[in-house]
């Protein structure tokens, strides 16, 4: 039987001429008509069953994260169209180009009481950069484009699109199934800042006598690593980077003085920024996590501040030059300016490379026992030791927000600059390094991909495990083992006075859970065999976990300065 070119015929060739080649998602009744579409058609795109629409958002917002593309995600109405939300709001406040499709009951029957009805556009409005509910087949076509422009130019975003099941099965014209060239990666339409600016701030950095750049996930994102670096050498500036900015440059370069703020910041690289007489923002917005509540830097200092979003310049800090545009465009403006200008540079500089090493040296010499620890249970710092030591350059580690992130954040070491850290700093939601791992080895399956979670993080995600097995996906997963919800914990030690309340669970053998899924595991208790026991995961041909039994984080000295409360 002939079908005829339908709008769910539509949908899948709207993503495929968009470039897309994964798709993550779970199926359900209202999504049959795309279902069968992508059964039917040939559109050379891989489809990755899911077993949470939660898991399917984050695994398309790493895979953007590693690829530049657009990641795309789907899910039915009511519940699902729910579950799919938490990925959409992470990869959206964290600026990266995520496409999430839920469908919807038919248009016919809104108002009818029928199940799973829900305002899915309300719902995802103030939680997307781009939104649209069609009505019509006819705008099917016209709302992709508009919703790959969106995530694309500017500041990158997330953008959904509710599909509703009678509209799928609706016969459209194919002559306007097209897709806009150049919106199939990001960022999309580069802009550059005003000249003027640049010219201001490369003359207020050349007469700085201290400058310190502070670099977000805008340079990333943006690919401007070696831009950063030709304008950090060329000035001998030392570069901090927030949490989610780990990247912009290798943590081996010199001038690379590390994480800044409450969470993974050293007292070391806060001196860094506190001797400094002008701080540049590149792609940072400047939050609480990344200034210590915005003391650090000082109100008194000069402020330089390049950002895609005009929005976020001048939020937190009074700002003295504002250069609006993009990280890449920007900075290799900035160079060539204070290149011509060079030579006015006041003698009494400071050594940046000097202010660098130390930073590095002072955390270093307070790592380095933590790590090499043999007490028991496990010290979360040797896990981070053995994994800088065993890993290769090109690999990607994916931290969930709990007991991982700040000790990734502070004492992983990437040799190579790019997107080789990933954690979820936007919104924090537990869960999500599993499934984002995932998403990473899909979209660079040449790296090792390893992702390190909490054990109240595995228990939110552990059924993508069966996903892992299905898909034959290589992932190697660590799981730090402390029985407790860690952070609150900390938070009720630090100030509460110590009343712990409803932070504790009971110890799960993951391990076994992994086993029985048909993962490769290994749990260990002796700080002496997790070498070997990482050593072997990472050799294994398949997927891999190794359960760790480790401190609980309130008794850690875990770098983090400031806990709620």
């Amino acid at each position: 039987m002939t079908i005829p070119f339908n709008g769910a015929d539509a949908m899948v060739r709207m993503l495929q001429y968009n470039g897309v080649k994964h798709i993550f998602g779970l199926c359900g009744d209202t999504s049959l008509p795309f279902y069968d579409a992508m059964a039917r058609l040939d559109h050379g795109m891989d489809h990755i069953l899911t077993r949470d629409e939660r898991s399917a958002g984050y695994m398309a917002d790493a895979y953007a994260r590693v690829t530049g593309k657009v990641g795309v995600c789907e899910g039915p109405s009511g519940g699902g169209a729910t579950y799919l939300l938490p990925g959409l709001v992470e990869a959206n406040e964290s600026s990266i180009a995520v496409l999430g499709i839920t469908t919807d009951v038919s248009v016919g029957a809104r108002g009818k009481f029928p199940l799973t009805e829900l305002d899915q556009q309300a719902l995802y409005k103030p939680l997307t950069k781009w939104n649209t509910t069609i009505d019509r087949v006819d705008q099917i076509p016209h709302a992709v484009r508009s919703a790959f422009r969106a995530m694309t130019t500017g500041r990158p975003g997330a953008a959904h699109i509710c599909l509703p099941y009678d509209v799928q099965k609706h016969a459209i014209d194919e002559s306007d199934v097209w897709a806009q060239p150049g919106h199939d990666h990001f960022p999309a339409y580069r802009s550059a800042p005003d000249p003027a600016a640049v010219d201001e701030a490369a003359e207020r950095l050349v007469a700085a006598r201290s400058p310190v750049l502070i670099c977000g996930g805008g340079v990333v994102i943006a690919g401007a690593s070696a831009a950063l670096d030709a304008l950090a050498t060329l000035l001998d500036a030392p570069v901090c980077t927030s949490g989610s900015g780990q990247g912009s440059l290798a943590d081996t370069h010199p001038l690379n003085a590390g994480v800044v703020g409450t969470n993974g910041g050293i007292e070391a690289t806060r001196a860094v920024v506190a001797q400094a007489d002008l701080v540049l923002f590149v792609g940072a917005r400047a939050g609480s996590t990344t200034t210590e509540h915005w003391q650090m830097p000082s109100r008194k200092v000069t402020i330089l501040h390049l950002d895609v979003d005009a929005m976020t310049i001048g939020t937190n800090y009074r700002t003295d030059v504002a250069l609006v545009g993009d990280a890449l465009l920007g900075l290799q403006a900035l160079h060539a300016e204070v290149q011509a200008r060079i030579g006015k540079r006041p003698a009494d500089v400071a050594d940046g490379a000097a202010l660098a090493a130390r930073a590095r040296a002072a955390k270093q010499a307070f790592f380095a026992p933590l790590a090499a620890s043999l007490d028991r249970p496990i010290k979360p710092e040797r896990v981070v030791d053995v994994l800088n030591r065993l890993l290769p350059p090109r690999a990607i580690v994916v931290a969930d927000p709990g007991t991982p992130c700040p000790y990734f954040t502070a004492y992983f070491n990437a040799p190579q600059s790019g997107r080789h850290f990933i954690t979820n700093r936007a919104h924090g939601a537990l869960g999500f390094a599993m499934s984002a791992g995932v998403g990473a080895a899909v979209g660079q399956p040449d790296s090792v991909v390893v992702s390190v979670m909490g054990d109240g993080s595995f228990g939110f995600t552990c059924g993508e495990l069966e996903t892992i097995v299905r898909r034959n996906v290589p992932l190697k997963m660590i799981v730090f083992s402390n029985s407790v919800y860690g952070w609150i914990k900390a938070s009720q030690k630090t100030g509460y006075d110590q009343r712990y309340f409803s932070v504790d669970f009971n110890r799960t053998h993951h391990a076994h859970v992994a086993e029985a899924f048909g993962v490769k595991a290994w749990q260990v208790e002796n700080p002496a065999d997790l070498e070997g026991a990482i050593k072997a995961a990472l050799m294994h041909d398949g997927p891999a976990l190794v359960d760790v039994i480790s401190q609980e984080l309130q008794d850690t000295a875990v770098p983090v300065s400031q806990w709620m409360g």
